[in-house]
């Protein structure tokens, strides 16, 4: 990373770094919030615009002395820290056995990082999930397969790596046709002279009118888009209906509406089969086909992605959701952590239906214009109906992601004591895929008090101890496991006699850099009567862990910034921090090719 010099910003400032000459002096004086300045702009991509020069020029004849006084300060902080914090020593490694135990509850217990450790944004990088080369990146968009190639299209800042300013005085819906049919890549693209298509109708804001979904063919010849809107606090779903692409009627009735969910966002709309798991094209599902329709929106208010199943009337052109205590916005999510934005498409060539999501960072904005890009997209994925149930969907990274797997590490039929570690030899890296198998415990053998503590995960995270659980993995662990990732399951006696259990990702010991996002994601998960078995299926990217659980029936999503456990210093350990004995029947795990 480039040196760099420090001044004084203002806050419109600090969150655009950006600021023109004129205003450099000005704000020397007044404001008080700090901003890193690189010396050596050329560096960054960014600063290669002239405001960013002129800033650097208005703001040199501080530069060399600020600096002086920075470097004198920090050395002489470190070397005191260090004096006085035995405790930031690297402890003694675990050693490097097939099978290394230690006791969970002696790293598992919460505790207070001392100092800080700046991250290599190199290490931070992901290798096979989709990212820009640099700058920012947001939603999925229009996502299809065509002439035997499949397309993506993102939302994107060409000039920075934060969201940007953009004029939202009136959001409204326009068209753009490939110039070329014939080329299969669609390199090249035309805004049409009728555009804007459509603008926000009467009773609804000029801001609250957008992402509209894939188009659909009814029988009535007619072409169909539900866009995301509001009413005050109810969200919503527009229909509007074409023969030609160019000259729409807004449905009279809404597809769907829910009072107090707020903006729908990207709304997405599809059949699900009942009867098999091949994906559906949402223009060929005939009335009498045995389907489930899938609604979804993305709340802007809490910035999670929501979806419900239920019954799509032709004839009303309305959706009723089977189940009103889990509509959209109050019950099912695709991903119970760091997901948005999400979008579906229907693959014809493989019959399936695929879902992109994105996933933001959970750093800081400075962080992301030093490494100098933003977001990533999760890994896409494969989406049925769950025919156990009926009720929710199963989700499953694409076929696709196997032929990355490379050297794999096989365990089979280990049990874990109660405060049992165990460290995975030969499962070292920040690339990994992972697949693990626990006997579900024989919970009606024990005679376990009804004044158990129900698992909250964001109360206590994986340092919990109870009597079964937390039990999982931890990834992206450091020698000492000062950082470490954990995903774990935590069974507890519910006052009905019922077993809950509860499965979350635990990110708050990820990293030992400052400005970091630790919450601990997680849900609760239904176990059928005929499963005997909990599974995790961990995706690790460097900066992204995906959590797939219980064969795709609820899914998690982390970002995590390790500063020591990096590449070959980033390890796999299997815990057990209850007080009852877990039965690991496999575990295997894959290094990960770059895609």
């Amino acid at each position: 990373m480039a040196p760099v010099i420090i001044s004084f910003v203002s806050d419109m400032e600090r969150q655009n770094c950006r600021v023109a000459e004129n205003e450099a002096g000005k704000v020397l004086e007044d404001e008080g919030y700090y901003v890193q300045i690189p010396d050596k702009k050329a560096d960054y991509a960014e600063f290669e615009n002239p405001e960013f020069r002129s800033l650097g020029n208005c703001i040199r004849f501080r530069s060399i002395f600020l600096t002086a006084i920075c470097i004198a300060l920090i050395m002489c902080l470190s070397l005191l820290i260090c004096l006085s914090q035995p405790g930031l020593a690297p402890s003694k490694s675990v050693k490097d056995t097939a099978w290394s135990k230690q006791s969970a509850s002696k790293f598992l217990m919460p505790s207070i990082i001392k100092g800080e450790s700046l991250p290599s944004f190199a290490d931070e990088r992901t290798s096979f999930h989709f990212q820009p080369e640099r700058n920012w990146m947001n939603d999925p968009n229009g996502p299809m397969f065509y002439k035997g190639y499949y397309h993506f299209f993102y939302q994107y800042n060409p000039d920075a790596a934060v969201w940007g300013s953009s004029n939202e005085s009136l959001q409204s819906q326009n068209k753009a046709v490939p110039e070329d049919l014939s080329d299969p890549l669609l390199r090249k693209w035309v805004k049409v002279s009728q555009n804007p298509m459509l603008v926000p109708p009467p009773g609804i804001g000029h801001t609250d009118f957008r992402d509209p979904t894939t188009a659909w063919l009814e029988s009535d010849g007619l072409w169909r888009i539900a866009i995301g809107a509001k009413e005050g606090t109810t969200g919503l779903a527009l229909v509007y209906k074409t023969s030609d692409f160019l000259n729409w009627t807004l449905q009279r009735s809404f597809l769907h509406q829910i009072a107090g969910t707020g903006m729908w966002e990207c709304v997405d709309f599809y059949p699900v089969s009942l009867t098999g798991t091949n994906g559906l094209d949402t223009s060929k599902v005939q009335g009498n086909q045995l389907v489930k329709h899938v609604l979804k929106a993305s709340l802007g208010s809490n910035k999670h992605d929501y979806y419900t199943i239920g019954t799509y009337s032709t004839d009303l052109k309305t959706f009723v959701a089977d189940d009103p205590t889990r509509d959209v916005g109050l019950g099912l999510r695709y991903d119970y952590g760091k997901f948005y934005a999400s979008k579906t498409f229907y693959d014809p060539a493989q019959e399936r239906r695929i879902l992109w999501g994105w996933a933001n960072e959970s750093d800081s904005q400075l962080d992301d214009i030093k490494k100098g890009w933003a977001s990533v997209q999760t890994i896409p994925r494969t989406l049925v109906l769950d025919h156990h149930t009926g009720s929710n969907l199963l989700q499953w990274p694409i076929s696709e992601l196997d032929s990355l797997r490379g050297d794999k590490v096989v365990k089979q039929d280990i049990l874990l004591d109660g405060g049992a570690m165990l460290k995975v030899d030969g499962a070292s890296g920040a690339q990994l895929d992972i697949e693990v198998t626990f006997k579900y415990p024989d919970v009606q053998t024990l005679d376990v008090p009804l004044e158990q503590k129900e698992c909250v995960c964001s109360q206590g995270g994986a340092a919990q101890r109870g009597v079964f659980g937390p039990f999982g993995l931890l990834v992206l662990a450091a020698d000492d496991l000062v950082e470490q990732t954990a995903v774990y399951f935590y069974l507890t006696l519910r006052p009905n006699g019922k077993w809950m259990t509860t499965v979350c990702s635990d990110q708050s010991r990820s990293s030992l850099a400052k400005g970091i996002d630790r919450t601990v994601y997680g849900t609760s998960i239904n176990i059928a009567p005929t499963e005997n078995f909990l599974s995790l299926r961990l995706i690790v990217d460097h900066s992204i862990v995906e959590t797939f659980v219980q064969q795709g029936i609820a899914c998690i999503t982390s970002r995590v910034y390790p500063t020591l456990a990096v590449e070959r210093d980033a390890h796999v350990l299997l815990f057990n921090n209850g007080s009852e004995s877990i039965a690991m029947h496999t575990l295997e795990i894959w290094q990960m090719s770059n895609a």
